[in-house]
């Protein structure tokens, strides 16, 4: 018979049982507790040493120059209000705030946005404008007071970005613009005042939300959760991802106050991606969707930033308009409802159109050749993890309406060409100077205009053909014992044999011969035959020594087809050795870079030009004379086609053989150019510097209002009367007397009465005589 056993005794049993899987319950807890509170010290740490130091690696800005504004400046209402188009300026029917603009007839009435420069800080002010055809007429402050000068900021033109493409523009929480945080929270977290991080509350919601839809509505994040996941971590979907963000939530809210945080999530937010390019911070992102400041943006305008933290790519205003204007309203909805704006604002905010700009304009690709002459020189003397972290602010020579119509008449001339056979085929490049100072103003390294690829300016090697012709003549005229303007030279054939034993037998462009010559004639009219015996004369050697005392430094061989510029250079180079002509004989160091701020702003390095005498000055002025000759006589004559009759210019077409490459290069009294054409391949062209390259030069000095040439005589240079026929000297009230500068000392003696000549000079004087007498 067995006996039942008690419902005591099972108990007991059962409790016996229990105790040691209790007791191992007890200590894997203990454990989790520890390696829990273990993994919350480390994020602990993570997260104040990463929150507490550097939090951002910023990329390098470059900046343009800034427009100066004075009376008498050169400057067209057009081209301002492109500027300040670009610069993100509003249209507005009175200019009572910075970045306002109000236009009536020939008068902007502006407000300037203040900036911080190497000379110290601009303040923002209203001033007033008033233009009378291509010229600023007047200058006043707001009050009419007379103003000297003005500047405006200067437009941001690029970045020198890191390897992840993150860009962001830092804020300060106090420059948000009005509203911008009540309506953030508004919409992101309502209770981001009153929880520790996380927030149950909005968890419980999100998760009956999402339960009753049978989709994912709702995320149940904070903003701090939010700047978390940015910040720390990765956008991995998981539970133990979701945990790690919520404790480190809590962390940083137990070490910083609500104003870090939110600054932070301002600067930190991603919201939107320009091509390889991430866009993060309401600071870019103003600039890039509105080309405005942060703290301008407007009650519309806000609206939309904050409608696309939800979603930058799907909310993308450029790429989906319908999408984002919707999405703006629900916000202008829920400002309305928390009460951060009043009904008649909303209203008025949403009868706004989205009033994006038609691409970003702090696009880092906007203007890549130049960004990429400033990225040469700042890595000389910067390190690359300077320029890409540090949040260096560049501001350079960069003239954005020079650019823009440089770009302008290089289009335009292409579409004149188009038609031609092979003109297709072609590349193109452009350099623009200040022939004073050697600023780059502009820029251009393909004929696709933005092409961000091989930029050719810098980099493309090519003969440079007649435009090495100005060094020969310079290489005598610094002999003025030997050589004068009306020197005679032979524009004969004639053969040489090098010392490889091949015979060199140059021709003209034309095939012909020209006979007895003035020596400026042969520059003027690009002879080659004159041009060639004359660099002979007086040693190729000599004339290479020139070409470098003009500030290029290339080692060419002393061979004779130099002379007619088989050596090869860049358009860079070629602007570098014709600075020094335009400068007179001051040579410059091409730059264009002027000065670098750190991030907060202190001045680290300055950019200053740097002059060197190189070559006599009344040599120079001489070969300026022929050079101005070649504009109104000679290969350059059609430029007058496009720039006033009134404005001297003086400049030299270049053609390489099969006329595989266009250049013309040509200077004003304020601004040289060299532009450049050809194939890629070295293949033939159909055009030559006149028919190409000049083109494209006299386009854009047409658009850009150039100050005649007036170089000042030189102490050593006098005029005298000479008889234009025989080249003697002769007295002013002679019939054919005309004047011509000379080196002191070389001037021609006095011939027969009133200078007649003793022979009659080559057909080839006698004609260009008579036309110069008419």
């Amino acid at each position: 018979m067995t006996r039942a056993r008690s419902p005591r005794s099972r108990s007991k049993r059962r409790s016996r049982g229990l105790r040691p899987w209790l007791g191992w319950a007890f200590k894997i807890g203990l454990v989790g507790l520890v390696i829990l509170a273990g993994f919350a010290i480390y994020l602990d740490a993570v997260v104040q040493q990463k929150f507490s130091g550097k939090r951002w690696t910023i990329p390098a800005k470059v900046y343009a120059r800034p427009l100066e504004l004075f009376a008498g400046q050169r400057l067209s209402k057009d081209d301002f209000l492109r500027e300040l188009d670009a610069l993100g300026y509003r249209r507005e029917s009175v200019a009572d705030g910075p970045g306002d603009a109000s236009v009536s007839g020939n008068t902007i009435d502006l407000h300037t946005r203040g900036f911080q420069s190497y000379e110290g800080a601009e303040p923002s002010r209203g001033i007033r404008v008033r233009f009378s055809g291509n010229s600023v007429a007047g200058l006043t402050e707001a009050s009419g007071s007379p103003l000297p000068v003005a500047r405006m900021e200067p437009m941001l033109i690029g970045g020198i970005y890191p390897a992840q493409q993150e860009d962001r523009i830092l804020v300060k929480l106090d420059q948000a613009p009005s509203r911008l945080v009540e309506t953030l929270v508004a919409v992101e977290d309502r209770e981001f005042f009153s929880h520790f991080g996380v927030s149950p509350k909005s968890i419980m919601r999100a998760v009956w939300v999402n339960a009753t839809s049978g989709e994912v509505r709702q995320g149940g994040s904070t903003l701090t959760q939010q700047l978390v996941k940015n910040f720390f971590l990765t956008n991995e979907r998981s539970l133990s991802r979701k945990g790690t963000e919520a404790m480190m939530a809590v962390l940083l809210e137990m070490h910083y106050d609500k104003q870090e945080i939110l600054e932070a999530y301002l600067n930190e937010v991603f919201l939107g991606q320009d091509g390889p390019r991430a866009i993060h911070g309401f600071g870019l992102a103003s600039q890039y969707f509105f080309g405005q400041p942060f703290s301008e943006l407007q009650l519309h305008q806000v609206a939309l930033l904050v409608g696309m933290v939800k979603g930058p790519t799907y909310y993308n205003p450029r790429r989906h308009p319908e999408r984002a204007l919707e999405r703006r309203n629900i916000v202008l909805d829920v400002m309305a409802e928390q009460g951060v704006a009043t009904v008649e604002e909303i209203d008025a905010a949403k009868k706004r159109p989205l009033g994006v700009t038609a691409r970003g304009s702090v696009a880092d690709s906007s203007f890549p050749a130049f960004l990429d002459l400033v990225k040469r020189q700042l890595r000389e003397d910067y390190r690359e993890e300077d320029l890409t972290e540090e949040g260096l602010r560049i501001f350079t020579s960069f003239d954005p309406i020079k650019q823009w119509k440089a770009e302008a008449a290089m289009t335009d001339t292409f579409k004149r060409l188009d038609g031609r056979k092979g003109v297709d085929e072609t590349e193109a490049a452009m350099v623009v100077a200040d022939p004073e100072n050697g600023e780059i103003q502009a820029l251009i390294g393909s004929r696709q205009t933005r092409f961000a690829g091989f930029n050719r300016a810098l980099d493309a090697v090519r003969p440079i053909g007649s435009l090495i012709k100005p060094a020969i003549y310079l290489t005598a005229l610094e002999q003025p014992t030997k050589y004068t303007l009306t020197s005679w030279l032979q524009d004969e054939p004639f053969s040489v044999k090098g010392a490889d034993g091949q015979v060199w037998s140059p021709q003209n462009y034309d095939r012909k011969a020209h006979g007895t010559i003035y020596l400026y004639q042969g520059l003027m009219n690009s002879y080659n035959l004159s041009s060639a015996r004359l660099g002979l004369d007086v040693g190729v050697p000599n004339v290479l020594k020139t070409i470098e005392k003009l500030g290029v430094s290339r080692q060419w061989p002393a061979y004779p087809s130099m002379l007619l510029g088989a050596g090869a250079l860049t358009p860079m180079e070629v602007a570098t050795m014709y600075q020094t002509i335009a400068n007179g004989g001051f040579n410059t160091p091409l730059r264009g870079i002027r000065s670098v701020l750190a991030a907060d702003g202190e001045p680290l390095k300055r950019y200053p030009f740097q002059i060197q005498q190189a070559v006599d000055p009344g040599a120079i002025f001489l070969v300026q004379n022929a050079m101005q000759r070649v504009m109104r006589e000679g290969t350059g004559r059609s430029a007058y086609n496009q720039v006033p009759s009134s404005v001297n210019l003086a400049g030299k077409t270049g053609t390489t053989n099969d006329s595989r490459d266009s250049w013309f290069a040509g200077f004003s009294q304020d601004q040289l150019a060299v532009v450049w054409i050809g194939r890629d391949d070295n293949g033939k062209t159909p055009l030559t510097g006149a028919t190409g390259a000049l083109q494209i030069w006299s386009g854009y000095m047409g658009k850009t209002y150039p100050m005649s040439l007036d170089m000042p005589v030189p102490d050593n240079v006098d005029y005298a009367w000479i008889d234009a026929y025989s080249g003697q000297g002769s007295a002013q009230g002679c019939q054919n007397a005309v004047q011509m500068p000379y080196i002191r000392g070389s001037e021609p003696v006095a011939g027969a009465a009133c200078g007649q000549p003793d022979q009659p000079p080559s057909d080839t004087v006698m004609d260009w005589v008579r036309g110069w007498l008419q």
